[in-house]
């Protein structure tokens, strides 16, 4: 294992890269959701499983949260999708990568959804896990994560018992709509959903795999958002969709 910091725009972001071998081989971006890190269960899970289809994997904490630069308060989606970019730019001039997927989780999970369709040619695939894409939408209607807020007239802070987030991240998150990035992604969609998921509710997985035009959707039954109660399942999830993948 590797660890270092990968520059965007002046923000580091703390990465670790499990490599797969020393020969060239497929490579897969890993990113944490909202609050989370890298070192969460589900997140080394996800590597572990992805490691152990031959395929290495990229680690990357977003701006505010683990590692690296940045307060949470203070992250928004453009921020984010700022790193991610820098972050793909990154993997795209290792001269071992031979494939570049991307998989991430809640709101790591929304962003996979926005960046495959930004940067639509760089992936084989793309792999939301539980993804959190209904957060521009809930952000337009007034509420974020439980916390509720008038939509016309933003407050300078939103918060719920564990985090607090600017007026900011409001502001940029009513301004997205996930449905154009979904159009722009032609290639593969593996989706992966706890159908009694507490914060993202299963509907949404369920609505993005049958916008794509090419996705399947895994549910693990009776699972909650971080797959706490079937682990093993969503790993197996993923093994599996790898394994087709690479076919």
């Amino acid at each position: 294992m590797e660890e270092f910091y990968i520059d965007s725009d002046g923000t580091r972001l703390h990465a670790k890269l499990d490599r797969v071998g020393t020969e060239k081989g497929p490579l897969c971006i890993l990113i944490h959701g909202f609050t989370g890190h890298m070192e969460e269960d589900h997140i080394i899970a996800a590597k572990d499983a992805i490691n152990a289809e031959g395929v290495s994997v990229l680690r990357v904490e977003m701006y505010g949260h683990g590692g690296s630069d940045g307060e949470f308060k203070n992250h928004t989606l453009y921020k984010w999708v700022t790193n991610a970019l820098s972050v793909v730019k990154y993997a795209k001039q290792l001269d071992f990568v031979t494939d570049l997927y991307i998989c991430g989780h809640s709101q790591g999970g929304l962003l996979t959804m926005l960046i495959g369709g930004m940067c639509a040619d760089d992936f084989k695939a793309i792999i939301p896990l539980s993804p959190a894409w209904m957060i521009p939408e809930a952000a337009r209607e007034g509420t974020i994560l439980g916390a509720d807020f008038d939509p016309k007239h933003i407050p300078e802070k939103v918060g719920a018992d564990e985090w607090e987030i600017s007026g900011d991240y409001i502001r940029v998150a009513q301004t997205i709509h996930v449905e154009d990035e979904i159009a722009r992604f032609d290639g593969p969609v593996l989706i992966i959903h706890g159908d009694d998921d507490e914060a993202v509710p299963y509907e949404y997985g369920v609505k993005a795999s049958k916008l794509y035009k090419n996705a399947k959707l895994v549910t693990i039954h009776g699972d909650d958002h971080c797959y706490t109660r079937h682990l093993d399942e969503m790993s197996k999830a993923l093994r599996e969709g790898f394994r087709d993948l690479l076919a």
